[in-house]
Parts: structure tokens; C-alpha cells; sequence
């Protein structure tokens, strides 16, 4: 399998980032790490063994980035405006200087998201904000009630990042035309503390007509990495 270690500065962040590449062609995808995770969680997780014959076969390929959690949602030592202020230039830095990246590594027409728990709602948030250029997205077990971390915080940035409250007033006819076209996937499980925000987003795509296959393990399905992995196999 081919492997490549990327680190390079980012400006946009003003400080360096790092990355793994896992494959050499097929559909990519950016993965995004858990709650404050790195850029390698995916592998040392066994996410990556999981789906390494679709990675060999040069039918999937992995960008997996770094997190700035630590510096913005979690990020307890600053006031909320600088939490989102991160999140913001988090964005930035996956559009601005990721994307280019991985079109120069990879030609395919599609290009997918993808993460669990808090890596679920960044893949989730990024790809419902940029149905152009995100064309799929699979969030295992997405954590997406935002606002406990912004202690009753709220100004226009946290809006457009937080999914259940932006969806309910998108009505650009273009954006949705979009996002109806592209394929969306929620998964989660029984035992899951996460299962609720994601029946919630089910209902707001719903809500606007927008296909999401959201899908509830069973057998005793928890918010654990051993089912993580399962669903990556299903899924991806």
C-alpha cells in the first residue's frame, strides 16, 4: 500500500500541518479525525487496515488531515468568538490549501468526506456547506449539538457551522438541486449517545428533500471504534 507523510506550513492556520496519504488513485477522500485526534488516528486506529484492499486495488484513496480542535472547539482558555474564529480558519485551510493538494494527487470527479464522532460533523458541516465540491459524505456516529461549546455564544459564524440551524433556512434553489444529487450517510448505533443528533440532521435533509441514508446498528452498537470500523468496510 502506498504510504506518503506530508508536512507543510499552513498559512492559513500560521502554523505547520501535517497529513498521511494512504493509496494512489480512486475515489478520494479526506478524513478527519476525533475529538482533538491526529492525522495519524485513522491508521493507528486500524480504519485504514479495515479498507486496505479497496486502498491497494486503486479504488479508494485516503488524505488523512490533522484537527485544530484543541485550538477551537475545545479550546477552554479563549472566549467562544475565538473558538469559532478557529473553526473558521480550520475551513480555510481544508479548502484553500487541502483541496488543492489532493487535485493535484488525484483527477477523480468526486470527492468525499468522511470522520467519526466530532470527525462526523466536520466532514458532515464541510460537505453540506460545499455540495460543489464535496460530492458524498459519511459521518460514523457525527456529533453535531455544537453549541455546549460555545456557552450561549452566537454570532453569524457559529450559525453557518452548525447544521441543524443553517439547514432549516437553506432555500437556494441551486444549492439544493446540488445537494440532492450528491450522497450523504449517516451511521450510527443503538447504544450510541450520539444516535439523537443524528436522527435530527436526518429529519432537517429530509425536510428539504435531500437523500440521507441514515442507518441505526443494532447488536449493541456503541460509539467505539471496533464498529467504526465495520461501517468503513460497509460503507466506504
Amino acid at each position: 500500500m502506498k504510504r506518503e507523510y506530508h508536512k507543510r506550513y499552513s498559512s492559513e492556520l500560521g502554523r505547520e500541518m501535517e497529513m498521511l496519504v494512504f493509496g494512489h488513485d480512486g475515489l478520494p477522500a479526506i478524513v478527519f479525525p476525533t475529538s482533538c485526534g491526529r492525522f495519524y488516528e485513522f491508521e493507528d486506529r486500524a480504519m485504514v487496515s479495515a479498507v486496505h484492499e479497496k486502498i491497494e486495488t486503486g479504488r479508494l484513496q485516503l488524505f488523512c488531515v490533522d484537527s485544530v480542535d484543541g485550538e477551537s472547539w475545545y479550546n477552554r482558555n479563549v472566549p467562544p468568538r475565538w473558538r469559532i474564529a478557529r473553526q473558521v480558519q480550520y475551513e480555510n485551510y481544508i479548502l484553500r490549501e487541502v483541496l488543492p493538494f489532493v487535485r493535484q494527487q488525484n483527477r477523480q470527479p468526486h470527492l468525499v468526506s468522511l470522520g467519526c464522532s466530532l470527525g462526523g460533523y466536520h466532514a458532515a458541516n464541510i460537505a453540506f456547506r460545499h455540495p460543489n465540491l464535496f460530492t458524498g459524505m459519511l459521518s460514523m456516529s457525527g456529533a453535531f449539538d455544537m453549541k455546549s461549546f460555545l456557552r450561549g455564544y452566537y454570532d453569524e459564524d457559529c450559525y453557518f457551522n452548525l447544521p441543524l440551524d443553517y439547514l432549516p433556512n437553506l432555500h437556494d434553489a441551486g444549492i439544493l438541486d446540488r445537494m440532492r444529487r450528491n450522497t450523504y450517510v449517516l451511521a450510527t448505533g443503538v447504544h450510541d449517545h450520539c444516535w439523537n443528533d443524528n436522527e435530527r440532521l436526518a429529519t432537517e435533509l429530509r425536510a428539504k428533500n435531500i437523500p440521507v441514508r441514515l442507518d441505526v446498528w443494532g447488536d449493541n452498537a456503541e460509539h467505539d471504534w471496533p464498529w467504526w470500523q465495520r461501517m468503513v468496510q460497509v460503507y466506504l
